[in-house]
């Protein structure tokens, strides 16, 4: 066996089995060899990739990374997720419309992508942002190299970054507006200058992300990963606003005995109403709620009509709705081990996670009950409001990914998985 690579001076150094230490079979020997004229020849190209993208960041910071999927340049929040698995899931959650999401845990892409754990029918996130780069796949379900994923759906990837410095940058300023760009015929204060000029609060993402007409959703989960269920229970009939909704809320519903409906996000309050459901779900979705004031509208006109249930952005619209004020967070909760205090079961709930903005409790009228707590911070992470048949959670009870503590059929924690409010007020 012999090898040929290329030394600083030009040489090839051929690597043979070294034949004076026979019971050691792996030993080379090192030879050098040079054209007549000085010049190596048959070199050949370096085995490692080298730096070929930026990260700038609006506090002027610059980190050189080396590119994966999509090249270009994009601009967005970027913003970090503590989630040891489920990266798939969070690369087709809409809920990442507008930002480059670093993840904290350093192998990604060790089990690939399969179609089974897309949380909805493409990639909404601005960038992914990784450390270290599986050079390998090894999972019976991988159906395809997560490179090759994101460079089809044409979403931006680097690695060999310094995630962890990044991240605690994060901690300490806040969540930052970035460029992310592999064209070198851009400078590094023209990048700087890109995100200067770009904002995502106060923009509707919502828009983007939802459907444009209604359909019915009649997929339950998996037999072999649904972990609990009612077992066919009663029907209810439920009308879903998506703003942006996961694949996996509409199943956990539709496995806990739900007829659903998904509306588009401008879906008329009268429309809805005259459908007669038993509940409706405001879903989870990207950006700043008060950048809908549409949206805070419609749930206005459903208040008190009907049961009604929210889930993240869902959770902020209700409270904005009621009264309340809600804030932009520093850096966001964004991973899959979140604690949550349930007030009313008296229990601690590991949680899954992935907001920017949170409801003020303070700004709540007399009546309204917090009734979850985020335990890393002290925001509020679920709210209710016996009298208007009102329900909604800071943060993601069907857990994908994420632990399934919410999910336990306790009526106070999400019992009868999301379709609590439906049962509970009817």
């Amino acid at each position: 066996m012999e090898f040929a690579v290329t030394n600083p001076s030009n040489c090839l150094i051929s690597l043979k089995p070294s034949t004076r230490a026979k019971p050691l079979k792996n030993l080379f020997t090192v030879k050098c060899y040079a054209s007549p004229d000085g010049v190596a020849s048959g070199v050949v190209e370096r085995p490692w990739k080298i730096s070929d993208a930026r990260l700038v960041l609006e506090d002027g910071s610059i980190w050189k990374a080396k590119s994966f999927g999509a090249r270009g340049t994009q601009v967005g929040e970027v913003v970090f997720n503590t989630s040891l698995t489920g990266y798939q899931e969070i690369l087709t959650d809409p809920s990442y419309a507008g930002q480059f999401v670093l993840m904290t845990n350093p192998h990604i892409g060790n089990t690939g992508v399969n179609f089974d754990d897309e949380e909805s029918n493409q990639c909404f996130l601005a960038g992914l942002v990784i450390r270290s780069l599986s050079i390998s796949t090894s999972n019976w379900r991988c159906t395809e190299a997560l490179g090759d994923y994101l460079a089809a759906r044409n979403i931006m990837g680097i690695y060999d970054v310094d995630t962890r410095a990044i991240t605690r940058r994060l901690r300490q300023d806040g969540s930052l507006i970035g460029v992310l760009s592999t064209e070198e015929s851009k400078t590094d204060k023209e990048l700087l200058e890109m995100s200067h000029s770009w904002d995502i609060v106060g923009v509707d993402l919502i828009s983007g992300v939802s459907c444009t007409a209604p359909y019915e959703w009649v997929d339950k989960t998996k037999p072999e990963w649904d972990f609990n269920t009612n077992g066919g229970g009663e029907v209810y009939r439920v009308v879903a606003y998506d703003f942006g909704i996961k694949h996996n809320i509409l199943r956990r519903l539709a496995s806990h005995g739900c007829k659903i409906t998904v509306v588009p996000s401008k879906w008329p309050a009268l429309e809805t109403l005259k459908m007669k459901p038993d509940g409706v779900l405001f879903s989870n979705g990207p950006g700043d709620p008060s950048a809908v004031p549409y949206a805070v509208e419609m749930v206005k006109e459903i208040l008190g009509k009907v049961p009604v249930f929210g889930i993240c952005m869902g959770h902020q619209l209700l409270g904005q709705a009621l009264g309340g004020k809600t804030f932009k967070m520093k850096f966001g909760h964004h991973g899959g081990n979140h604690p949550v205090r349930n007030i009313r079961g008296s229990r601690v709930e590991i949680s899954a996670q992935n907001h920017n903005y949170a409801v003020d409790p303070a700004s709540l009228p007399e009546g309204v009950e917090v009734t979850h707590i985020n335990l890393n911070d002290g925001s509020c992470a679920g709210l209710a409001y016996a009298q208007l048949n009102i329900m909604s959670l800071q943060y993601h009870p069907e857990a994908s990914p994420g632990p399934h503590d919410s999910d336990t059929g306790n009526s106070l924690s999400l019992s009868l998985s999301l379709s609590w409010p439906f049962h509970f007020c009817a």
